[in-house]
């Protein structure tokens, strides 16, 4: 990969073991975890769902400073964050550290992003139920499937395997989801879409977290499959998409609203119909810096919500 090359989301999922060495190699202490943060403001009162940060769109940033990162991105007014899966590297300490420093900051965390890896039966489970309590996460998703997934039976296996993994969370208060990308939205040979055999192979309860990006990207209708699966979509990715080249700052490189995403209908349907808890801004690359980005980002929210 030359260092000018676009880094795709899955494709970074897949190298997330360069990451932790940079996230653990600061001291907590130097870091200044224990400073006094300054409270973030209060979210708009017509907001009644939170807004909050995927962390993979200042990945930059917060492998350079974490705690410096979740200062600012409380600073700018959201509310939430979502770890993803570097955070599975962590120990126990720097994890209840993390949450320490959320809650000076008025941060929570409502789910978190992971690799394959923190579903596989054992330890690895055991470990990531573990730091989902501490950072107060309700809701572990799957962001990649297991490597070499494919065909019906693949998929199938890889639902049998969360609807097993739901019944060992439960009864910690957790659940399990998948993230879809664009990839999921494609037919299989039998010509059911991945996305379908997934809804239609885990339990209700299940989280259907919708990345609305690349199911626009897809060609797909969001609003039809939020209205097509109430309740289920309790987690929802703020990410636009718009058609032309990246090197022209289309496709995902589009800051939230500038894109082709109905965003009204697809607010209306999600909160009528699809029982959103916590609205997620994501960003895989703009124009500008990741906190201008992440900025931006909310900055047109606010305007959008102000008309919704």
């Amino acid at each position: 990969m030359t260092p000018d090359a676009p880094l795709s989301r899955r494709r970074f999922l897949a190298l997330t073991g360069l990451v932790p060495a940079a996230l653990l190699s600061h001291s907590v202490a130097g870091r200044g975890f224990a400073a006094t943060a300054a409270s973030a403001p209060s979210p708009n009162s017509s907001m009644k769902i939170p807004v909050g940060l995927e962390l993979y769109a200042v990945r930059g940033e917060l492998a350079r400073d974490l705690p410096g990162t979740l200062r600012q991105v409380a600073g700018m007014g959201y509310t939430a964050v979502e770890f993803y899966a570097p955070y599975f590297q962590w120990t126990t300490a720097y994890a209840q550290e993390v949450r320490k420093l959320m809650d000076e900051l008025g941060l929570h965390c409502p789910s978190t992003h992971n690799g394959a890896e923190s579903f596989a039966p054992g330890a690895s489970l055991a470990k990531a139920i573990e730091l989902n309590r501490i950072l107060g996460s309700r809701i572990l998703v799957m962001a990649s499937p297991p490597k070499g997934t494919a065909g019906v039976e693949g998929w199938k296996n890889v639902c049998g395997g969360l609807t097993a993994t739901m019944a060992q969370l439960r009864p910690h208060g957790l659940s399990a989801g998948f993230h879809n990308h664009q990839t999921e939205w494609a037919p299989l040979a039998e010509g059911m879409r991945i996305m379908d055999l997934i809804a239609a192979n885990t339990p209700a309860d299940f989280v259907l977290q919708l990345d609305v990006g690349t199911c626009v990207a897809a060609g797909q209708d969001p609003v039809a499959w939020i209205k097509a699966h109430p309740g289920r979509i309790r987690s929802i990715h703020l990410k636009d998409w718009a058609p032309g080249r990246a090197q022209e700052e289309k496709e995902f490189r589009v800051l939230f609203g500038e894109g082709t995403s109905p965003w009204t209908d697809i607010i209306a349907a999600v909160e009528s119909v699809g029982g959103v808890e916590c609205y997620l801004m994501e960003q895989e690359g703009s124009r500008f810096p990741e906190m201008e980005t992440a900025r931006r980002c909310l900055d047109s929210w606010r305007k959008l919500r102000q008309n919704t």
